[in-house]
């Protein structure tokens, strides 16, 4: 994880970069310190920080006892681990975004006609993050909480929205990205996955299965703006052993299809 400790290229008045005096160093690594928290690093002394960011262990040590004056950290010895204060600056996404807003009646409405969990998504970088959701009436095991991120390649949204990009860049991604399986059916194979990918571009949606969860089979479709810009995507997940593959299209892609068309001149 470990980051370019370096200002934007891009001179004042460029409109694709940020001009150097606009640029705020520690901004940056404060934020890196945040990020390189995760499942498998939950608590880290200054010294793995600085390995995981690229930082000096000395700036690592400054930058996490600041963050934890801050009240985003706590420490324990020499280790520090985040605290729930960290929710507060992801939540203010879904508190002041109006894209999940605008989504929950059209998810709502998925839902009533399917009896099935529907969410919508958008990506971030390679990954895939849930923005908005609405449950099922029954308990199933194969949903995602709000805020969740995967790694696009593995789920029918991610695909969806991976073949709106150009295939150069896709193809680029793809060839240096890790193909970690995550069951014994998930695909490692760059080619393969493109042409799902392609797949997914040809017929306006995306089928996955056993991706990311053995037996589980997601159905998304591409959310597109007035522009006809690929924004998000709608998808659903469900057991693989209820019904066939062409069961589960015929039930679910008809009621993402009408939700995503309505939603065009919305988003």
């Amino acid at each position: 994880m470990s980051q370019v400790d370096n200002p934007p290229a891009a001179d004042e008045g460029d409109e694709g970069g940020l001009a150097r005096r606009d640029w705020i160093a520690g901004l940056e690594k404060g934020l890196m310190i945040l990020e390189a928290f995760d499942y498998d690093n939950q608590r880290m002394t200054s010294a793995q920080v600085a390995a995981r960011t690229g930082l000096s262990r000395t700036a690592a040590r400054r930058y996490l006892l600041t963050l934890e004056h801050l009240g985003y950290l706590h420490s324990e010895g020499k280790t520090f681990t985040l605290t729930p204060r960290v929710l507060k600056v992801g939540w203010s996404y879904f508190d002041s975004a109006p894209l999940p807003r605008i989504l929950q009646p059209f998810l709502q409405q998925i839902t009533g006609q399917t009896g099935e969990a529907v969410y919508a998504s958008v990506l971030d970088g390679w990954d895939l993050v849930f923005i908005a959701r609405n449950g099922a009436a029954r308990v199933m095991t194969t949903g995602f909480v709000l805020g969740a991120r995967v790694p696009a390649q593995l789920a029918s949204p991610g695909i969806v929205m991976l073949g709106a990009l150009p295939e150069p860049q896709v193809r680029q991604w793809l060839a240096g990205c890790p193909m970690t399986p995550f069951t014994p059916h998930t695909i490692t194979d760059p080619d393969r996955l493109y042409e799902e990918i392609a797949r997914a571009r040809q017929l306006g949606y995306a089928l996955v299965e056993q991706q990311l969860q053995t037996g589980v089979r997601g159905i998304a479709v591409p959310l597109k703006n007035r522009h006809a810009r690929v924004i998000g995507a709608l998808s659903l997940s469900i057991p693989m052993a209820s019904e066939s593959r062409e069961q589960a299209l015929g039930r679910i892609l008809p009621a993402l299809q009408q939700a995503a068309n309505a939603l065009i001149n919305q988003v």
